[in-house]
């Protein structure tokens, strides 16, 4: 049933923020944060996919994603140049130093704010554009 995916991608994408929140205080921790907001944009993105019954694309790319939804449901605020830099987190690196990085090293803590605030404003538009047409209650 589409609504329970979505549902699932919606929950997901919402635990990604809630463990950011828990490890925003953190400096050693602001990679992992900053990579945790990447990924619930994603998910929040893959909601509205599988809402709209779309095939969901194997990709990280939130610049991609993006695209596409943007195509079925209108988000406002959404600063293109932050989600590129977001999207610049996502690494398919084998190796552990290179994980969640900018290209100018680790994220402060005030980018990890930045990038969680963003990520939280992404997943709040779409859950509630989402449970305005239907019954979805993630």
């Amino acid at each position: 049933m589409t609504d329970k995916f979505t549902q699932d991608w919606l929950k997901a994408a919402w635990i990604d923020l809630d463990s950011v929140d828990k490890l925003l205080p953190f400096q050693h921790l602001t990679s992992v944060a900053s990579f945790l907001c990447q990924q619930s944009i994603e998910k929040s993105f893959k909601a509205v996919f599988e809402y709209f019954k779309l095939d969901i694309i194997k990709t990280h790319n939130l610049l991609r994603l993006y695209s596409i939804v943007s195509s079925k449901i209108t988000l406002s605020n959404i600063n293109e140049k932050q989600l590129n830099k977001i999207n610049d987190l996502y690494t398919d690196s084998r190796y552990p130093s290179e994980f969640g990085l900018l290209p100018d090293g680790k994220p402060s803590v005030e980018e990890a704010k930045e990038f969680y605030n963003f990520a939280l404003s992404i997943y709040e538009q779409v859950k509630k554009i989402l449970e305005q047409n239907s019954n979805i209650k993630p």
